[in-house]
C-alpha cells in the first residue's frame, strides 16, 4: 500500500472499460457516471428500485426507465436491487456477466452505527466478492478524508473495508476526499433571509478544501487504468487556498453586500447534548443512534478536512493536494445569483 500526493497530472486514457458503479443516484454518483461515460466506458449501475415499485425480475435493465430516479442516469444501463444482499449483487447486478472495474460513490445515509456497518464496509464487503467473481481487476473507491482520525462508527467502517480492498489483491485507488460543496451550502438561505452565519467557537476551529461533485468525479474517473495512482491511497481537496468557517460566512456577505453578522455556537453546546443522549442511548436505542449523529456534527465542528500530519499530529494544508477548477464561492455565487441549487448531504452541520 502506498499514500501518494494526489497530482492532477493527465495521464495517457485507459481503453474503454465495462465498469460497475454504485452509488451512482447522489449527487457525486451522478457526476462520475458523467465523467466515466465521457471517457467511452460502459457502465452499469444499481441502484435500489424506485420507492413504491415492485422489484423488477432478476437480470432487468432499464437504460431510460421513466422515473426520476433512472432519467438521472443517462447512458449508463440501469439495473435493480439490494446492494446489502449478496444473492441480489450476483443475480440483479453482474448477473453472471464480466466487468474490468467496480466504482463506489456509495456511502450510508445517516453514518449512524447500524447504518455505516451495514453499507460503509458490509454492502462494500458484498460488492467486492461479486465483482471479484465476475473479473473485476480494478476497484475505484470513494472514502474520505475524515478517516485518518477515527472516532466514528461510519469512519471505522469505511477504513474496515478499505483494509479487505487492499487485502484483496486487486488494483484499487482509495480516494479519500475532503469537504463536498453540499455539506458547506446550508447557511446560504438562511444567511440571505437575513439571519446570522452560525459558526462554533470563533470560527476559525477547522479549515478544508472544498471540492465539487464534478472536479470529484474527474478525478475518481482518471484513476481508472492510471499506472501513478495505483494500489494507493490518495487525499484530495478542491482547487485553491484552505479555507476556515469565517472565512466561508466572510464571503457569502460580500456576494450579498453586507455586513458580515456571525453567531458563535459554543463548542460546550454540542458536549452537553452528546452527554444527554448519550446517557438516554443506554436506556432508549433510538437515543444512541441520535448521540452518534451529535458526535458526527461535534466532530466536523472541531476537525479540519485536511491531511493529517502524523508526526506533529496536526492538520496540514500545505500537504492536502489540490484538483478541479471550481471554488467553494465559485458555487456560492452561482447560489446566490440562482443559477445552482444545493442538494444538501445528510451530514451537513447546519
Amino acid at each position: 500500500m502506498s499514500l501518494l500526493p494526489a497530482n492532477s497530472e493527465i495521464a495517457p486514457a485507459p481503453a474503454p472499460r465495462r465498469v460497475f458503479l454504485l452509488g451512482a443516484t447522489g449527487t457525486i454518483g451522478r457526476a462520475t457516471l458523467r465523467a466515466l461515460t465521457r471517457r467511452g466506458h460502459e457502465v452499469v449501475c444499481f441502484v435500489r428500485p424506485p420507492t413504491g415499485s415492485s422489484r423488477p425480475p432478476a437480470g432487468s435493465t432499464r437504460p431510460h426507465a421513466a422515473n426520476e430516479r433512472t432519467s438521472l442516469l443517462a447512458g449508463a444501463t440501469v439495473r435493480f436491487g439490494d446492494v446489502t444482499d449478496p444473492h441480489s449483487l450476483a443475480t440483479d447486478g453482474f448477473c453472471g456477466e464480466r466487468f474490468d472495474a467496480l466504482v463506489s460513490c456509495m456511502a450510508s445515509r445517516t453514518g449512524a452505527p447500524k447504518d455505516a456497518w451495514a453499507i460503509d464496509y458490509q454492502a462494500h464487503a458484498n460488492a467486492l466478492a461479486a465483482a471479484q467473481k465476475a473479473g473485476v481487476t480494478e476497484v475505484i473507491l470513494l472514502s474520505a478524508i475524515c478517516v485518518q482520525k477515527p472516532l466514528l462508527a461510519f469512519q471505522q467502517a469505511k477504513l474496515a473495508f478499505e483494509r479487505s480492498l487492499i487485502d484483496s489483491g486487486l488494483i484499487y485507488s482509495i480516494v479519500r476526499a475532503t469537504a463536498f460543496f453540499k455539506s458547506l451550502s446550508g447557511q446560504v438561505e438562511r444567511v440571505k433571509r437575513g439571519k446570522p452565519f452560525l459558526v462554533f467557537g470563533d470560527g476559525t476551529l477547522t479549515a478544508c478544501k472544498p471540492i465539487s461533485d464534478e472536479d470529484l468525479a474527474e478525478y475518481l474517473a482518471e484513476c481508472l487504468g492510471n499506472g501513478s495512482r495505483r494500489n494507493a491511497i490518495l487525499p484530495i481537496g478542491g482547487p485553491g487556498e484552505a479555507i476556515t468557517p469565517r472565512q466561508q460566512g466572510e464571503h457569502l456577505f460580500a456576494l450579498l453586500g453586507r455586513a458580515p453578522r456571525f453567531r458563535q455556537v459554543p463548542l460546550a453546546l454540542l458536549d452537553g447534548i452528546v452527554g444527554v443522549l448519550g446517557g438516554l442511548g443506554h436506556v432508549v436505542p433510538a437515543a444512541a443512534e441520535k448521540a452518534e449523529l451529535a458526535r458526527i456534527g461535534r466532530y466536523y465542528a472541531t476537525e479540519s478536512m485536511l491531511v493529517l500530519d502524523p508526526q506533529s499530529g496536526r492538520y496540514d494544508a500545505a500537504r492536502t493536494p489540490s484538483t478541479g477548477t471550481e471554488t467553494l464561492f465559485d458555487y456560492y455565487a452561482r447560489l446566490v445569483e440562482g443559477s445552482a441549487a444545493a442538494e444538501r448531504g445528510d451530514h451537513a452541520v447546519f
